[in-house]
């Protein structure tokens, strides 16, 4: 059974930066964070679920360009750990 679903599978088409166009979706690209900032934060405490909106903007590159990403809830969360573990240094 796991072959055959593995056979279906292709591998990840890789897109560098200064081949997106805006207004398109559904990109694989390999980039560096070069920087996160959240942007945004508002959400209702009250009502049955306590949803929170988080919009965060992640500056990110490679060697063909930079872009600027716009990430939601825990996208943006995710970003800014794998940035601030990339610039903390270890002794």
């Amino acid at each position: 059974m796991a072959d055959s679903t593995k056979a279906g599978l292709k591998k990840p088409a890789f897109t560098k930066v200064d081949q997106l166009r805006p207004g398109t979706s559904g990109h694989n690209v390999n980039v560096k964070i070069v920087s996160t900032k959240m942007v945004l934060q508002k959400g209702r405490a009250d009502g049955p679920q306590a949803r929170q909106l988080r919009i965060s903007e992640c500056i990110v590159g490679d060697e063909t360009g930079v872009i600027v990403f716009t990430a939601r809830n825990d996208q943006g969360t995710l970003l800014q750990s794998i940035n601030h573990l990339k610039n903390k240094t270890f002794i």
